[in-house]
């Protein structure tokens, strides 16, 4: 007996449906609020949001493999296939989750080449092995299209004159936005490797690394939970005449206070940086114990020379300023901002050693040091 329309319509319909709903969450983020990653029998479906402050933008991009048709998907989603082979990055943060999942070699082309610390990129950028597509704001948007890259990946400031990421989005080409800088947790920022590893199809190695580094973490902040003596710190330097403190509930924050600290602006509420005076930091810090990542300061005579007031901090009068700049190299790169972007749990070891020294005796700084 042959089904009647309405029993074919039904089950063609409930087939539908099915096919167009997620498997399941694939991935879980503990920490990390602003990206999700979806399932469905046809492609993987990633959602990015928050990339800069005051965004409402919200970033979908389908991975779909490179022999695979393209299945009906929202309006606006970026087309990411797979496997990604060429990889062109925007800024150095991604540096040090590529080198972590084992993947440099996909790099086909960077920008800002003397912010880059990493030895093998820079050698092969001597070599010409990789293409330099941009430096500062001029970007070379030819240049990125003639090497047909898979994936580019890239952050956004919220300030138009800087970011690059909507010419080559006008290009047509497969643009991946971060905001894990905007995430308000150290080990939210370091899980966003779990993004990184579904685009690049490390995830497994991705979650593998990740549970290191949150272990690490959780350890070390737990041999300093309970002490009962906690420095006070406060941390920046004034730039064009405004010093921009972390928020009491911001990246910085949090870490000070898993290291072991009390931060100065403990009390305030914001995620962001709070422009503010020289005059009103010292109010707030003068007394403070530890100062730490003053500028591009390294060395006391450079920090009190810039402006004498500076000395006037107690914490600069017992020279107990810590700059995290011991791995900068001649043209400025700084593997804080490359390995130690994931490797939450190293900061924290470093952080830990300035305020704690006699529970990290047997540790050395990995990105600090002691300004002399």
């Amino acid at each position: 007996m042959l089904p009647n329309f309405h029993t074919v319509h039904l089950a063609l319909l409930c087939a539908i449906l099915a096919w167009a709903q997620p498997l399941v969450a694939s991935t879980e983020f503990g920490h990390a609020e602003n990206v999700q990653i979806e399932d469905y029998p046809t492609h993987r479906l990633i959602s990015v949001k928050n990339i800069h402050r005051g965004s409402g933008e919200r970033f979908q991009y389908a991975l779909i493999p490179k022999d695979q048709a393209v299945p009906n998907l929202p309006k606006g989603t970026t087309i990411v296939r797979t496997p990604v082979e060429r990889v062109v990055i925007m800024t150095t943060t991604f540096i040090g989750f590529m080198d972590a999942l084992d993947t440099l070699d996909r790099l086909v082309g960077v920008s800002d080449k003397d912010l880059i610390s990493h030895p093998v990129i820079r050698k092969r950028m001597e070599t010409k092995d990789l293409t330099v597509v941009s430096n500062g704001q001029n970007l070379n948007v030819e240049d990125v299209i003639l090497l047909q890259p898979d994936l580019i990946l890239a952050t956004s400031s919220g300030e138009s004159a800087f970011d690059v990421h909507p010419q080559l989005q006008r290009a047509g080409l497969p643009v991946a936005m971060s905001s894990a800088w905007m995430e308000q947790h150290p080990l939210a920022r370091a899980e966003w490797i779990k993004y990184i590893g579904a685009l690049l199809g490390k995830e497994k190695l991705a979650h593998r690394v990740f549970e290191e580094i949150a272990g690490n973490y959780e350890r070390l902040k737990g041999l300093v939970a309970e002490l009962p003596d906690k420095p006070t710190v406060f941390c920046g330097a004034p730039y064009a005449g405004t010093w921009y403190v972390p928020g009491g509930k911001s990246y910085m924050a949090t870490a000070i206070h898993d290291a072991g600290g009390t931060y100065a602006w403990s009390d305030d509420a914001t995620t962001g940086g709070i422009p503010l005076d020289l005059e009103r930091v010292f109010v707030r810090s003068a007394d403070a114990d530890i100062w730490i990542n003053p500028s591009w300061y390294r060395s006391m005579d450079q920090l009190v020379s810039a402006d004498r007031r500076f000395g006037k901090f107690k914490a600069a009068e017992n020279k107990n300023v810590f700059n995290n700049s011991s791995q900068i190299t001649e043209s400025g790169g700084n593997n804080f901002w490359e390995r130690g972007t994931v490797r939450a749990d190293e900061v924290l070891s470093d952080l830990i050693k300035i305020f704690h020294p006699e529970v990290m005796a047997d540790t050395s700084f990995q990105y600090y040091e002691h300004l002399k």
